[in-house]
């Protein structure tokens, strides 16, 4: 419940949060009206449809009560009026409530002889340890933490243990200590819940607050002095409720926030201020005296820059600041509703690996617990005085000590112990465990020491030993745990890579001393552990003290590919069978140390096994299955067969019925509205017939005359209501346990929608072509279980005479029904006694089981907690009865263990047996593929041998290389699949393909297509200068539309008016359309042509002569007409006499204004003429105007650069071709008349950035090397880098050798043409021998020697002009 004036008002208010506190202790001002301030985020007005009258008359006393409570300053009670009020009489301070009227008791059904005390609860050995601050210190001896329906107070120096059960009987929310221990607080769970307050140590209730919250408490809280308590609710209302507990009255009540809310605490400094956290949240509340009276002002914290996150632990800190912690593990400051700073460590490590779960302040010193399993401790001065340094928000600091606690641990919350010159704290860790831990930090502090260990989560197995008082158990925790529940004493554990999900103790037709148990785990491993008393073995020098019970591995096998849920040894213990969420069943023979014998397929992931009792004739086995299949297998035969020779150990012959539940629980239904019908037309009918008896007699007194108006009267049948439909649900129940009754019979259980029944099914008869999925079965019989509609059996045990069964149900309760003996029918299932004793929203128990002589009874739950319970009897148990563990078999210490399985994605043995056939027969294919190489290569060599001989051969003796194709088929058939190899390569990268293409295709229209001219680099030839030109991108929004003019902008609506002026005439212009008149044809269509007579031409004349006379009247009247409106519009035309032209007044105006007047820019009444003034469209024309100039003068800048990049490459084109011909002119002088050949200048990549896009095939082959070089060295970031951009990405766009020197133009042509004619005409080299020369060809041969030096010194010079 909501007051209307219980508002968050933290919107708008971003101030500190002693506002608050000087508006509710002022006395000069008047109370401040927050009715206008904002709504925090994620949270409702008042205003909502809940809004009960109620609720403010009992916020109003509310805060009377507060004001007598004495939190309020004295100047505020004087000035408060104070209205008239009832007396509410106070509680005295010595009343208590009755324990045993207040707790939750057992349910026994009516008239049924079961005692109340069944079932007494004697041990727990469970922690819910992941519940939220479910560890509390009353004492330096006691603690105290929920253990689902119960509280439990634990002596942790002599292990005793005192309960207090729910007294709601749904669970308990959260718990809470008084700061003087006297008193500590259980809120409940349930339908308005209730907060019980003890009296310690004497247990007894002391107060009891109600209707705080819905559904169930979250957290509690006392202030400093301990006399107001805070609560928050769960979800759905969330609400937060200040109480004055001792008169078991609200003060304040609000609604929290929209989502869950983990915590809320009194700041220990200001009892008017709390803090809340939870989900995504964090807020700050202040009490605030309003002119409605007080209230809780809510400030919702900002993140701000930071992320969102989850706030698990906070404190407040003396100058009102809150320290939080965040999901990454950092601090966050808090001042005001916004983060003021966030911690971190130097390097920008966050202060813990994880989230922050409490915070504690504590002699000057800030300490932090987190989910990293480490408690450290930080400097309180250098905390409060944080601030930001740069934008980043982050502050690094350093702690001033650290304890990493041990590995795998995750601390929840901590509690420090009273304990003068110790400093000792409790500590629970949320990965099933109890510490104590110094944090003194000297040299004789202790190491930190695990007080108690426990599962962490749900338990998923349990089993008890079918000899004395063992127990064990396995959860996901990856532990399997042994424990002596007689004497209370948790024995030994051992931890596995994996979690264990199911669990059965070995029969003593297999392990007579009752010493092995079978575990199976979420990879699909089971193994075999056996316990024993390792005191029993003799003990040599340097050998450990032994413990009261060690663990010796036994057997390990891997049967499934998914986790084991299911376990059962066969009635003679012959053969072990279990069962897997991947669908199989295996079965193992026992005897030959687990052989297996294979496995069968089932329809549906396996969730329990069981085989027949030995009470039936045949051994069968039950395979129960989620999805609502149940089969029974006979018992396969085993056969001798060598494991080398088995393919698959899959059972083909096995024998299997199937039963595939159909829903029959709306004809159930149909069925009981059908009788109850029944029965009130039989109660009706009678009342009837009693009527008709009563006025037949008094018929026979009064007469019939006078009751005929009472027969009258009688009510017609009412018209009966339609039966319930019969209604199947689409997704099948799953089954959560079922047993055997009689042979080929069995009960079930379901939930969802089938809950609520216990169903009796019978296996149809075997079928060798049945169909499983297309089969339905419906149950022959039923029983009704009460109140279990939501509350389905999950699991059950019997007695060993089975006259008591044991359910677990899916709420936590534990119902026990009291049977017949032999009774299989269970027509003897009614009276029973319930109690619920996990909790009651996720406390589902997972196992349940008595001990060997039923005078105990274990159960185990989704909510980690095991309770261990005393079953009333006649035959009087043991005092301080204690199991005893098996003694250890001879050489059980020198056996080998065997060899485990610890990785998860290990063979099954299926698969194993599989992968060694495969591996088998790709052997045997390997060695005929390595046979016909032989082969093959054989025949390469002795036609290599036919082709050297055929060589040898005369020329018109050898066969052409044609001649030795034996079939041009052969040939044709493989180029025609290389070719569909290629096709179907190209099929299957067209997608990569099309898809890189469009990635090239976005990136050149996001960074090529806008250039309209890139970067060009020009060097000079000899020198080091050079001249770039601009990179430019294509025109502005400015210079790429022509901008209007300020003449060409369309004139504004007061413009256009002073132009027009008033005056404006509207010419109107209508046009007439010319009559015409039709004549009607005279000479009809169709008639044939004859010659006219002469009547007819008469005739025909006369009506031409009347037709013309028409039109010409017709026309004049036409003109007459359109005169007279000409007239008329010219007459409306004529201005008035005082008529002026606009035009003519606005100049006379402006005349008048400014003719003869050239006032100053100075004067104060200057006034900036129309053409002068700056607008925005002026400066946006100016800004196009400079924009188009800058880009074409850019532009011309541009051309001229590439202008004389043309020119080098002709340049450097002629100088080409003048060392070419250079080069063939120096073949024909002596060498040592050569002059050295000019360099040839080059172009950069910088000078041609177009041929960055081209490449060819080697291209792109040298750039794929290069990339793979870079990925198989992994080198360094920066170089990568560089690489890219220097001669990597060079090397990319460097053309190929053909087309890079392809640059010639017709100029260079045409200036090398004059060289080249010259060269053309040296003499070649001749063919034959020279002969000496004579005396003319030498001096010829000088001549052309002058020549040719002439030439050569004349391309040097022209090589040295560029």
């Amino acid at each position: 419940m909501k007051d209307p004036d219980d508002q968050d008002t933290d919107g708008g208010r971003s101030g500190s949060r002693s506002e608050g506190r000087r508006s509710f202790r002022s006395n000069s001002r008047p109370p401040e009206d927050i009715t206008d301030d904002l709504f925090t985020d994620e949270e409702e007005s008042y205003f909502d449809d809940d809004f009960d009258l109620e609720d403010i008359e009992e916020e109003s006393i509310s805060s009377q009560e507060f004001f007598q409570s004495g939190r309020l300053s004295q100047d505020i009670a004087t000035e408060v009026e104070k209205e008239p009020e009832e007396v509410v009489k106070k509680i005295s301070e010595n009343f208590f409530y009755n324990y045993s009227e207040l707790v939750s008791t057992p349910y026994v059904t009516p008239e049924a002889d079961i005692p109340l005390d069944f079932l007494t609860l004697e041990h727990s050995f469970g922690y819910d340890c992941k519940k939220r601050a479910n560890l509390q210190l009353l004492d330096n001896n006691t603690m105290m933490y929920i253990a689902g329906n119960q509280l439990i107070l634990l002596d942790f120096k002599t292990k005793e243990q005192t309960y207090l059960h729910s007294c709601s009987g749904e669970g308990i929310g959260a718990i809470g200590v008084h700061p003087e221990k006297t008193y500590f607080t259980v809120a409940e769970k349930g339908s308005f819940p209730k907060i019980i307050i003890y009296d310690y140590p004497s247990l007894r209730p002391y107060r009891i607050l109600r209707d705080g919250t819905e559904k169930a408490y979250a957290y509690v809280d006392f202030n400093s002095d301990g006399d107001l308590l805070a609560s928050v609710g769960s979800h759905p209302d969330y609400t937060i409720t200040i109480w004055n507990w001792m008169q078991e009255q609200p003060t304040l009540r609000t609604k929290a926030f929209s989502q869950d809310v983990f915590k809320v605490t009194f700041n220990p400094e200001d009892d008017e201020q709390l803090t809340t956290s939870g989900s995504g949240h964090i807020k700050f509340w202040e009490m605030a005296f309003t002119f409605t009276g007080l209230k809780l002002q809510g400030s919702l914290g900002r993140f701000g820059k930071t992320s969102t996150s989850d706030i698990e632990g906070y404190i407040e800190l003396p100058d009102g600041k809150v320290l939080s912690g965040s999901e990454w593990g950092n601090l966050l400051l808090w001042e005001g509703s916004l983060i003021k700073v966030e911690l971190c460590r130097t390097g920008m490590k966050s202060c813990h690996q994880g989230p922050i779960n409490q915070i504690m302040l504590d002699e000057g010193e800030v300490i932090t617990a987190g989910s990293d399993g480490c408690v450290r401790i930080w400097d309180f001065e250098t905390i409060d005085t944080a601030d930001t340094v740069d934008d980043t928000g982050l502050l690094e600091i350093e702690p001033i000590n650290e304890l990493q606690v041990d590995k795998n641990v995750n601390l929840f919350s901590m509690i420090k112990m009273d304990e003068i010159g110790n400093n000792f704290w409790l500590a629970q860790d949320a990965s099933g465990a109890i510490w104590k831990l110094d944090l003194s930090f000297s040299n004789i502090t202790q190491d930190p020491e695990c007080l108690f260990s426990f599962h962490s989560g749900a338990i998923e197995a349990l089993a008890v030993s079918p000899l004395t008082y063992l127990m064990a158990t396995t959860a996901l925790d990856c532990f399997v745990r042994f424990y002596d529940f007689a004497s209370k004493t948790p024995l030994i554990q051992m931890k596995f890579k994996q979690g264990g999900t199911s669990l059965t103790w070995v029969p003593r037709t297999v392990s007579y001393a009752g010493a092995q148990i079978v575990i199976g785990f979420q990879d699909g491993v089971v193994r075999i552990l056996e316990l024993y008393d390792p005191k029993g073995i003799t003990l040599f020098a340097g050998r450990k003290k032994a413990l009261d019970a060690e663990l010796h591995m036994k057997y390990v096998f891997k049967p499934h590919t998914a986790e084991v849920t299911a376990l059962a040894y066969e009635r003679d213990g012959e053969i072990l069978a279990t069962g897997s969420k991947d669908n199989t069943v295996f079965l193992f023979e026992v005897e030959k140390d687990y052989k297996p014998i294979g496995y069968f397929n089932t329809p549906g992931p396996v969730c329990q096994l069981m085989w027949s009792p030995a009470s039936h004739p045949e051994s069968t086995l039950m395979t129960l299955c989620e999805n609502g299949y149940i089969l029974e297998s006979l018992t396969p035969a085993i056969k001798d067969v060598d494991d080398h020779d088995v393919v698959s150990y899959e059972i083909q012959d096995i024998v299997l019925r199937c039963f595939h539940f159909s829903s029959v629980k709306s004809k159930i239904l149909r069925l009981k509205e059908i009788e109850r019908r029944e029965k009130i037309k039989e109660l009706k009918e009678k009342e009837r017939e009693a009527k008709r008896r009563k006025l037949a007699e008094l018929r026979e007194a009064f007469g019939e005359e006078e009751l005929l108006e009472e027969e009258s009267d009688e009510e017609e049948e009412e018209e009966e209501e339609p039966l319930p439909p019969i209604f199947i649900p689409p997704i099948p129940s799953p089954i959560l346990c079922g047993f055997y009754s009689e042979p080929g019979k069995f009960w079930v259980s379901l939930g969802n929608y089938d809950s609520g029944f216990l169903y009796h099914c019978q296996f149809p008869p075997f079928f060798s072509d049945s169909d499983f999925q297309n089969q339905a079965d419906e149950p022959f019989d039923f029983r009704f279980l009460e109140d279990t509609e939501d509350n389905p059996i999950q699991t059950f045990a019997f007695s060993s005479n089975q006259t008591m069964m044991f359910c677990g149900m899916r709420n936590g309760g534990i119902r026990v029904y009291i049977l017949s003996e032999s009774d299989p029918s269970l027509t003897s299932l009614k009276d029973y006694w319930h109690f619920n004793v996990h909790d009651n929203n996720y406390g589902c128990v997972k196992g349940i089981s008595a001990s060997f002589d039923d005078q105990y009874l274990v159960t185990a739950g989704a909510d980690g907690n095991i309770f261990v319970f005393s079953v009333i009897s006649q035959v009087v148990a043991e005092k301080e009865a204690k199991a005893k563990v098996p003694s250890p078999r001879f050489g059980i210490e020198s056996e080998p263990i065997p060899e485990d399985i610890e990785d998860p994605k290990a063979y099954s043995i299926e698969n194993a047996r599989r992968k060694r056939e495969y591996d088998k027969l790709m052997k045997e294919v390997e060695e005929i593929k390595a046979g016909k190489r032989e082969h093959i290569k054989a025949l390469r060599n002795q036609f290599w041998k036919l082709l050297a001989m055929n060589k040898e051969l005369p020329a018109h003796m050898q066969f052409q290389r044609t001649d030795f194709n034996i079939d041009a088929i052969i040939h044709a058939e493989i180029n025609k699949k290389t070719i569909l190899k290629i096709q179907q390569v190209e099929k299957e990268l067209a997608w990569e393909k099309q898809k890189y293409e469009l990635g090239l295709k976005k990136l050149q229209n996001r960074f090529h297509d806008p250039l309209e001219s890139d970067t060009v680099v020009v060097y000079a030839i000899q020198s080091e200068h050079q001249i770039a030109s601009y990179r430019l991108v294509k025109p502005s929004k400015y210079s790429k539309f022509k901008r209007p003019s300020q003449s060409e902008r369309r004139p504004s609506k007061l413009e256009r008016f002073e132009k027009e002026g008033p005056g404006r005439k509207e010419s109107i212009k209508e046009t007439g359309g010319s009559v015409s008149l039709q004549e009607e044809s005279i000479i009809e269509k169709g008639k044939t042509f004859r010659p006219r007579t002469l009547s007819e031409i008469m005739v025909g004349n006369q009506i031409e002569k009347i037709k013309k006379v028409i039109q010409k009247a017709e026309r004049a009247q036409n003109k007459i007409l359109q005169r007279k409106k000409e007239w008329d519009e010219l007459y409306k035309s004529k201005p008035d006499d005082d008529y002026e032209d606009p035009k003519d007044v606005q100049a006379i105006r402006e005349a008048q204004m400014f003719m003869g007047d050239f006032n100053l820019k100075t004067a104060p009444d200057y006034k900036i003429p129309e053409h002068m003034r700056i607008n925005a469209a002026k400066k946006e024309e100016e800004l196009g105007y400079l924009d188009t100039m800058a880009h074409g003068k850019k532009k011309y800048m541009n051309k001229c650069i590439l202008s004389l990049r043309d020119l080098k490459l002709a340049v450097i084109e002629e100088i080409q071709c003048l060392v070419q011909e250079l080069k063939k002119l120096q073949m024909s002088i002596p060498t040592s008349k050569h002059i050295s050949i000019p360099q040839i200048p080059q172009m950069y990549p910088e000078e041609v950035p177009e041929r960055r896009f081209q490449y060819d095939e080697e291209t792109l082959l040298r750039f794929k090397r290069k990339q793979q070089k870079r990925q198989d060295e992994k080198t360094d970031s920066k170089q990568t880098g560089s690489a890219s951009t220097g001669g990597g990405g060079l090397g990319f766009l460097k053309m190929s050798p053909g087309k890079e020197g392809d640059v010639t133009t017709r100029d260079s042509l045409s200036r090398a043409s004059k060289v080249s004619t010259f060269i053309m005409e040296l003499p070649k080299s001749s063919e034959f021998e020279k002969a000496e020369p004579s005396d003319v060809e030498v001096e010829i041969m000088k001549r052309d020697e002058v020549k040719h030096l002439y030439m050569q010194q004349y391309l040097c010079n022209r090589n040295s002009i560029f």
